[in-house]
């Protein structure tokens, strides 16, 4: 196997393995801009992987090959309201945004699995049925080189949170919203002082946050897992807390961040399958991701510097 084909064969994994990544990833984004710490993105991916399961299977016969993007439409709804938890905990009881963060991740998964329980009587759902599936783009497919590695059998699923990415830039950086989002982080007094409501701002970006980490929990269960158990989000939100983190608070970061650790998953799962690397124990390519993510939030490249308001509580007229 050449060094094409190898490629041919890892890209679109890495960013088909990437995409639940970076779309959780622009939510963080959205909410630490605000000065808003978001731990609780791994149970936000907890409850919009389960969302988007039951709705799959409850909607399935109404909706046909449509179901799994009315599923993702499900799960940002109801992961935005859940998110309103840690809002209201940390914005308006000015809680410790970290012990609420914790609080959400504990909350979601007994909550979820409990509701497993309760309507299918065992630890977790059924296979779905309907799933995101592969399909090429059209005379992009054709280009040499790029084309076999980049735009055929590609999932929706990848395109779809590419074009979040740079949306969310866009968002944030080229519009008045965005500007007062990033002031609200930096120094809620003066984005007050000039009459920007920081209370109002921050519960917006937290819903945001809890909208996309919503999607990106209900893309991997209806790619990856095809099912809901207490494993199906098995530390992703974490992997995507540091890509933020990596990604230096900016949503192209965190998406080149999360495809550096969607490249790491996809060689863990298709690692044996590639010439020298098929001889590496499997326990060695099975924990990369998550070395890398402990590296990556150690500061192994570069240092990043947070929002200056990151993890404060704002009292209007309190310095």
């Amino acid at each position: 196997m050449s060094l094409l084909e190898v490629l041919y064969f890892l890209v679109p994994a890495a960013i088909f393995y990437a995409a639940p990544l970076i779309v959780t990833a622009i939510g963080g984004v959205f909410s630490e801009r605000s000065g808003v710490v978001n731990i609780g993105l791994e149970g936000l991916m907890v409850m919009g992987a389960f969302i988007g399961i039951l709705f799959n299977l409850s909607f399935v016969h109404i909706f046909g090959a449509g179901t799994p993007w009315m599923a993702l439409l499900a799960a940002m709804i109801v992961a935005s309201l859940f998110s309103l938890l840690h809002a209201v905990a940390s914005i308006t009881f000015r809680a410790d945004h970290v012990v609420s963060g914790v609080a959400i991740n504990l909350l979601a998964i007994a909550l979820c699995l409990y509701l497993v329980k309760m309507i299918y009587g065992k630890g977790q759902t059924d296979f779905i049925q309907e799933r995101f599936l592969r399909d090429d783009i059209p005379f992009l497919k054709d280009i040499p080189v790029l084309g076999p590695m980049f735009f055929q059998n590609v999932y929706a699923t990848s395109v779809l949170a590419i074009v979040i990415a740079i949306l969310a830039w866009v968002v944030l950086y080229f519009t008045p919203f965005g500007l007062r989002l990033r002031a609200v982080g930096e120094h809620p007094m003066a984005a007050d002082t000039m009459g920007i409501n920081v209370t109002r701002m921050r519960y917006i970006a937290v819903m945001i946050s809890g909208g996309l980490a919503g999607i990106g929990g209900a893309i991997y269960s209806q790619s990856i897992s095809l099912d809901f158990s207490h494993s199906t989000i098995n530390g992703q939100g974490f992997m995507a807390l540091a890509a933020l983190i990596f990604g230096k608070w900016h949503p192209l970061g965190a998406m080149g961040a999360a495809l550096f650790f969607g490249f790491a998953q996809a060689l863990s799962i298709v690692g044996g399958s590639i010439p020298f690397i098929e001889d590496v124990p499997n326990v060695f390519l099975l924990i990369l991701p998550y070395v890398l993510t402990i590296l990556a939030l150690a500061g192994f490249i570069g240092k990043a510097h947070a929002p200056k308001a990151l993890g404060t509580s704002y009292i209007k007229g309190k310095r």
